[in-house]
Parts: structure tokens; sequence; C-alpha cells
């Protein structure tokens, strides 16, 4: 891997980003297979806001949100028919408009980046690699790794893998959990409006910002972070 050096930065030196609905446009994605994993088993067909609701969380809690008290077996059923009809779209995903060139423009800036994500290992570290990010994300933490957002023990990992004190780190996603994890770390954060949750619901719980594209958000960084 190549080596970069870092400059020093007046307010953040660390950028932790979600995935999903932050960075890559698989929202949609999600939705659908939530809603044919529930056909597959005859389960009740949850609302795309519901789906929407629960992304963000690690995939059995929130699964267990969604469909409620289900025995074991059919919990694990509807995992694995979840991850099958992801799986078949996740090669179509493609990042948001502008994320591509500007992670790389980011680091050249300065910054450390990261990524905290509610998917597993597995599937995070084949989404980075199909995005060609792998040298870019210099600690990356999934929900196999770590408590459920919005527990803090993504954040406070990187930080401790990193070096990188609390008040020197923002968080960037698109969900209430991230925002959660962010406040419960304390880490400053920012929210994006063009994924899974709406700004009526991300502002309550006080981001710095409120985005809804990516080239905005890129600027708001490149000036005040």
């Amino acid at each position: 891997m190549a080596q970069r050096s870092f400059v020093v930065r007046n307010l953040n030196d660390l950028l932790i980003f979600d995935w999903d609905g932050t960075l890559a446009d698989s929202t949609v994605a999600i939705v659908d297979a939530l809603r044919l994993a529930s056909h597959d088993l005859n389960l009740p067909e949850p609302s795309d806001q519901a789906s929407r609701d629960i992304i963000g969380l690690e995939l059995f809690v929130g699964l267990k949100v969604l469909f409620g008290d289900i025995d074991a077996d059919l919990l694990q059923a509807v995992a694995e028919r979840y991850k099958h009809h992801y799986n078949v779209r996740s090669a179509d995903i493609r990042l948001f408009d502008g994320v591509e060139a500007a992670l790389p423009a980011l680091a050249e800036d300065g910054f450390m980046l990261a990524v905290a994500s509610g998917k597993g290992r597995r599937g995070l570290m084949r989404a980075i690699e199909q995005a060609e990010f792998t040298d870019l994300m210099l600690a990356t933490r999934s929900s196999d790794d770590c408590f459920s957002k919005p527990h803090p023990q993504m954040l406070e990992e990187i930080m401790d893998e990193l070096g990188v004190t609390s008040e020197r780190t923002l968080m960037v996603g698109d969900t209430t959990f991230d925002l959660q994890m962010a406040q419960n770390a304390g880490v400053a954060s920012l929210a994006v409006s063009y994924g899974a949750q709406t700004e009526h619901a991300l502002i309550p719980h006080k981001p710095l910002a409120c985005f809804d594209n990516f080239a905005t958000l890129h600027a708001w960084l490149r000036t005040n972070a």
C-alpha cells in the first residue's frame, strides 16, 4: 500500500463515513431485498419506509425491528434470503455522484478517511474493493466487528486505531443511528438526506449541517472541516 503523509488541519483530522446511503446509492437495493425476502418466507411485506428506517443497524437487529418476535430459525432464513437478493443486485450499486472524485481529493487535502458501517465485514470489504477505495480507507469497522449502531464502539475503535481524539473526528451518515452513534462517542456529525432517511428525521439529532447531495457535502468539508 502506498504511504501518504498527512497535513495537520485546524479542526478535523479524521472523517468517518457510513457506507450504504452515504457513499453508495444502495437504499433501493436494500429495500427491494427485504421485500423479496419477506415474500420468499410468506411474511408480511414491510413498507418501504419501515425498511429504510432499519438501514444502518446490524442485520439481525434490523430484522427483529422489522418483523417482530419471530423464532431464531425463521430469523436466520430471512437473513439468508435477504443476503441472496441483495448480492444479486450488489454489482449494479454505484457510488453517489461526486464520491469517486471527492474521496481521493479529501485524502490529498490531508484528511484521514475511515468507514463505520452496519454491513457485515465481507460485504463491506467487497463494496470498498469494488469502489477501488481500499487504499483510501485507513480503518474500517463493520457489524461483524462491533456492537450495532448506535453503540459508539465502531467510532471509538477507529479513533483508537488511528490515534485521533473525538474532538478532531467527524462522522458523516444518512440515518439517525449514525448521528446517535456520533453523539454517544462524543463526536460531531454531518447528515445527508439523499440516502435512507429524511432531513426531518435527521435534524433532531443535531448534526452540524445536513446536505441533499454529495457535492455540497464535499464543498462544506473542504471549507469548514
